[in-house]
């Protein structure tokens, strides 16, 4: 089997992220047009259904004991990480909480060391000091500008998914190991939506028609980026990809500016400009990828 570059590895990854950060947009709107917990409640269940399908398409096999036990895990991290973000996103521009979840790659590659085994590398530690670097100058632009009660919250919400996320970068690591992408994408999605529909008595509300169309979109966003990301990390140690979170802030101060006209300050320009700078090193470096015939036996 012809092993794959670790240029087109991180490539991948970067597009998983990017297509993520296309979701974050459209949810932030569902999030604003019907509630947190609504969208995330009907997204999951979209994109359970889109899940279910490609799955299908492959003619799988039962999920092994070790998967299933993963996807459970990652499933209940990831509702948690989800709300706690998007509730956060309804309340603050998207680069600033994109820049307050940059945390999060930074305590996985510690957390890939005790969980993994994973040897942290100083040149991707050095890349990721590069890249906090340019999330610090955008938190000093951030803070010239006044924040209500509101802003204060979802920045506090947001600092909080960020910690269950760098614990899911390393969940994705190992789910990937054992699933195929397919499995992952679809059972990543519906864990959550089984956990999200505990409360959906209470919560749950029929969503107008008018937001059916972004709630698939979001699915779909949601379906292949997971799929994107499950292949790169299966192909690559999570230290190695975990900068490629950075990129996210690139999409999400463009996407703030174009659809809801959030304003990007000087501040946040020159902190992406570090953030890129620290991925391009971190593509550079050579960490440890699968061989050929640990390739061979990837699900």
């Amino acid at each position: 089997m012809h092993r794959p570059s670790l240029p087109t590895i991180f490539f991948i990854g970067t597009l998983g992220i990017a297509t993520f950060s296309g979701m974050d947009a459209v949810m932030k709107g569902l999030s604003l047009a019907i509630g947190t917990y609504n969208a995330l409640f009907w997204r999951m269940w979209a994109a359970s259904l889109c899940g279910a399908i490609v799955w299908a398409m492959r003619r799988p096999k039962a999920p092994s004991r070790a998967a299933v036990k993963l996807h459970l895990t990652r499933g209940a991290v990831g509702a948690t990480m989800a709300f706690l973000f998007f509730w956060g996103l309804a309340r603050v521009p998207m680069a600033q909480a994109i820049a307050l979840s940059y945390i999060a790659p930074l305590l996985a590659l510690f957390l890939a060391a005790m969980i993994l085994g994973e040897r942290i590398g100083r040149g991707v530690v050095g890349a990721s000091l590069i890249a906090s670097a340019g999330v610090g100058v955008i938190l000093i632009g951030q803070a010239q500008s006044r924040l209500g009660d509101e802003a204060f919250l979802g920045a506090l919400s947001i600092l909080a998914s960020a910690v269950c996320y760098s614990w899911n970068i390393v969940l994705m690591r190992q789910q990937a190991q054992v699933a195929s992408p397919e499995e992952v994408g679809l059972f990543q999605s519906l864990v959550a939506a089984v956990l999200l529909s505990l409360p959906a008595p209470w919560l749950a509300e029929l969503p107008p028609v008018r937001e059916i169309g972004p709630i698939l979109l979001a699915a779909v966003l949601s379906t292949v980026s997971l799929m994107l990301l499950s292949w790169a990390y299966a192909r690559a140690e999570a230290q190695y990809l975990a900068p490629t979170e950075y990129t996210s802030f690139v999409w999400a101060a463009l996407l703030g500016w174009v659809v809801f006209g959030e304003h990007v300050s000087l501040y946040t320009l020159a902190g992406a400009g570090l953030i890129v700078g620290g991925c391009l090193i971190a593509a550079r470096m050579k960490p440890q990828v699968m061989t050929h015939e640990a390739e061979a036996a990837l699900p």
